[in-house]
């Protein structure tokens, strides 16, 4: 699938991958990709973004809120993660926990695999490309993939009045005056 990928939207999906990467995630998860649009300026998918008033900080608010609260939940418990952390220090020295080797991440080299619902986005991008006639998959194509219901990107997006259809409407607009990518 990827070699029907403009230059762009391969490009998202190494920012996507080097995302996931420094968040120490297993796998390339939507909200990932989302950060691959909005990091590649220029290209339409970005510039739809901007105009719906979404960037890197809105994406980054979006994702910080997303995740599971582990203290939280720990703390349900009885567990209370600072106070681990400093039992931890005290006894092994500072950044101990950092020094293990999940903290250093000895997975993160090679290849990252895509989460479920990040490889269901690029399927249902493919199918906006054809959808709209389009023989390859720009960017503009990945976001309209990410705006089906179901993932944590559609769900920054949906908080910011982003929606499929008029998404839909705007990369119809966009694509009268301009090539893809």
């Amino acid at each position: 699938m990827f070699e029907r990928f403009t230059d762009p939207a391969r490009r998202v999906v190494v920012l996507a991958q080097e995302d996931a990467r420094e968040r120490r995630q297993d796998r390339i998860r939507a909200g990932n990709l989302l950060v691959g649009i909005v990091c590649t300026p220029g290209t339409p998918g970005a510039d739809l973004l901007a105009e719906a008033g979404v960037d890197r900080q809105v994406v980054e608010d979006g994702l910080a809120g997303a995740g599971p609260d582990h203290a939280e939940a720990l703390a349900t418990l009885g567990i209370d993660l600072d106070e681990v952390r400093r039992q931890a220090e005290e006894t092994f020295g500072p950044g101990a926990l950092d020094r293990t080797r999940a903290a250093r991440g000895q997975w993160r080299g090679g290849h990252i695999p895509f989460e479920r619902e990040a490889k269901k986005a690029l399927e249902l991008g493919l199918r906006e490309a054809i959808r709209l006639g389009d023989r390859h998959i720009g960017t503009e194509h990945l976001l309209l993939g990410l705006l089906w219901p179901g993932s944590t990107a559609h769900t920054i997006l949906a908080a910011r009045g982003v929606t499929l259809e008029g998404m839909r409407a705007a990369v119809a607009e966009q694509g009268r005056g301009r090539a893809s990518g």
